[in-house]
């Protein structure tokens, strides 16, 4: 993908999922099923791995390289990231530590809709900085899959939230 289906893949599928988990009565929201996290929780969640990932694009590009380095690797693609992230999942990966959701409750919901909307759309503009190669030169940490390129980390991000979409719609069945 290049970096304009990125934004608008970020874009879109984080719009998809927080519309319809915004769309949900009071008890759907704030509700856990077989011990889950409520879709309030997901929609934290996702906003919780977005912030970060946007403040990391806004340090310059010295302080990328000289915080992790550069590829010295061929980048995946977009299947082969979602199969190196599915098969850590298989594993008992989970989320850990500062991307763990608090409860969340219904008030909350249109606080966390909008800060989540606006880090989408910020990091979407913060593509802009970058050209297709830097995306497949710079890496950057992601708590279970190790060392990313920044075209990886976008491809993580794009289906992270559409893992979480179905997630979430599963445990309300």
């Amino acid at each position: 993908m290049d970096i304009k289906t990125i934004q608008n893949q970020l874009a879109e599928k984080h719009h998809i999922f927080s519309d319809f988990v915004c769309s949900l009565p009071v008890g759907a929201f704030s509700v856990s099923h077989n011990n889950k996290w409520t879709p309030g929780q997901q929609l934290e969640h996702i906003y919780l791995s977005i912030r970060p990932l946007r403040q990391v694009l806004a340090l310059p590009k010295f302080m990328l390289k000289l915080l992790w380095g550069q590829s010295n690797r061929a980048g995946r693609d977009y299947d082969s990231l979602v199969k190196k992230y599915s098969l850590k999942l298989e594993s008992g990966g989970r989320a850990t530590g500062r991307f763990v959701p608090k409860a969340v409750n219904m008030e909350q919901r249109d606080g966390i809709n909008a800060v989540l909307a606006n880090e989408v759309q910020r990091l979407c503009v913060r593509l802009d900085h970058f050209t297709e190669s830097e995306l497949d030169k710079y890496v950057i940490p992601h708590p279970l899959l190790g060392k990313l390129t920044l075209r990886e980390m976008m491809y993580f991000s794009i289906y992270h939230v559409q893992h979480h979409d179905i997630l979430t719609r599963k445990n309300l069945e």
